[in-house]
């Protein structure tokens, strides 16, 4: 048995890992009966991840094969208890992941509409200068609650010194066309 509590550490901290790194933990199980009754694990429209993903069974694996490899090599506990302790701690260790997850991180997360990253009408401040003749520059201006920078170019072809506020007129290949504000 001891064995086979390693065997699920292992594999459940691999499957966690790529999970983390490859995003491949948005996988789940759709609904899943228990006698009469059922547990839904997926609410469809709403964004929800289920319960059972990618995310949750391997955390549930690493927990459950590592308690239960320690407590089994380690102490001289019967074999159910073993089995129960660990199953306790795979279940809080998946639990955790949940709540963390799904709970807390991925209810802020929203997908962004084109019109919230729309450059056109932009209020910008030159950061670095605008050449003249086509020559690029830096500006930075805050979008969607966050503070970027852009690659300029002026519409005229004049330079455009560092501090101007200046307008997006337009944005291709990532570099606005500004124009000064007071031209606007």
């Amino acid at each position: 048995m001891t064995t086979v509590y390693l065997v699920c550490f292992v594999l459940g901290l691999v499957m966690s890992v790529l999970a983390m790194f490859t995003g491949l933990g948005r996988v789940h199980v759709g609904h899943i009966h228990f006698g009469h009754g059922h547990v839904p694990t997926h609410t469809h429209g709403s964004g929800n991840m289920s319960v059972l993903n990618g995310f949750t069974l391997p955390a549930f694996l690493c927990w459950f094969g590592g308690v239960g490899y320690l407590l089994r090599s380690h102490t001289g506990l019967f074999g159910v208890l073993v089995m129960l302790i660990a199953a306790v701690s795979g279940i809080g260790g998946a639990a955790v992941i949940y709540g963390v997850l799904f709970k807390v991180l991925l209810p802020r997360e929203r997908v962004l509409t084109a019109e919230e990253t729309r450059m056109d009408g932009v209020v910008a401040r030159v950061s670095d200068e605008i050449r003249a003749d086509g020559g690029l520059g830096e500006i930075l201006f805050s979008q969607t609650g966050a503070r970027r920078s852009a690659a300029a170019r002026s519409e005229t072809g004049e330079a455009i010194e560092r501090g101007t506020e200046v307008v997006v007129l337009g944005y291709a290949k990532g570099v606005a066309t500004v124009s000064r504000l007071d031209d606007v």
